[in-house]
């Protein structure tokens, strides 16, 4: 006998899978995260998790984002049941199971309309990523920003609707100068060397084509911290889910497996605070 995970369950979870502490209702979103995938879910969301059951910090959930179509598909399995995460923990002879909450929305990718705004809330103080290497825009042959960049190219065109995470946060960012807001922290969660000095090089590289004064305040005013992070975390596939169900008798759309092994090691440089 197996359950579906949903918010409406979480209070009998099977016994040998543990659930959040605190109450999932009186969370306030904190963070917008693009690139919700296997590794967010098992890294960042696992970190928050055990601080959100410490009973502190439950003014930073995350609110998920992304801006290629194929993200819909994540996003509509985790929407069925209520932005919950089964992660296991698997190694030689030991296996435990838990369900993080710490996402408490997730934009539909693509719209960057309802993006933009959401990262224009004052309460939204990170911006935290997982794109993969290829998502910063760096040039082969040189090993950095690529501004010619089709893509880029086409965000900083006069009157442009961004398609970029670039393009939207550094849309996000204007909204808040214009408005008198501080600029949140961007922190790039991926597994590339100096990532926080990379991210920098692409939001003021592409703001530095749109606008040089844009440029040079979000290079004065904006935080990027430099991170190094691990966990061992492969895709999922039919024999997770099987595992899942069979072995904790819980259904879950989309799960994550990864090592009990976790790294964050993270330079403490922010704009506008951060979890404690």
């Amino acid at each position: 006998m197996t359950v579906k995970l949903s918010s409406s369950i979480l209070a009998k979870l099977p016994p040998e899978v543990a659930g959040p502490k605190y109450d999932r209702a009186a969370l306030k979103a904190g963070i917008v995260h693009f690139g919700v995938g296997n590794f967010h879910r098992s890294h960042q969301a696992v970190y928050l998790d055990d601080l959100f059951n410490a009973g502190v910090g439950h003014d930073w959930a995350i609110v998920g984002a992304g801006v290629f179509e194929g993200e819909k598909v994540g996003r509509g399995k985790l929407q069925e049941q209520d932005w919950l995460t089964t992660v296991v923990e698997q190694d030689s002879g030991h296996m435990s199971a838990r369900v993080t909450g710490v996402m408490i929305d997730f934009l539909m990718p693509g719209d960057a309309v309802a993006i933009i705004e959401r990262l224009a809330d004052p309460a939204i103080r990170i911006v935290s990523l997982t794109i993969t290497e290829g998502g910063y825009f760096i040039d082969p042959a040189s090993g950095v920003f690529n501004p010619t960049h089709p893509d880029i190219v086409a965000d900083a065109e006069p009157g442009a609707m961004p398609k970029t995470v670039f393009g939207i946060i550094l849309a996000g960012l204007l909204r808040r100068r214009d408005d008198g807001i501080v600029p949140f922290t961007i922190m790039s969660c991926d597994n590339i060397p100096h990532n926080g000095h990379v991210t920098a090089d692409g939001v003021i590289g592409l703001a530095r084509l749109i606008d040089e004064k844009l440029a040079t305040w979000v290079s004065e005013n904006v935080a990027f911290p430099n991170g190094m992070v691990d966990r061992i975390t492969p895709a999922t596939t039919d024999r997770e889910r099987g595992i899942l169900s069979s072995e904790f008798g819980l259904d879950d759309n989309w799960p994550v497996f990864c090592e009990p092994f976790r790294q964050w090691v993270l330079e403490d440089h922010f704009t506008d605070g951060r979890p404690p």
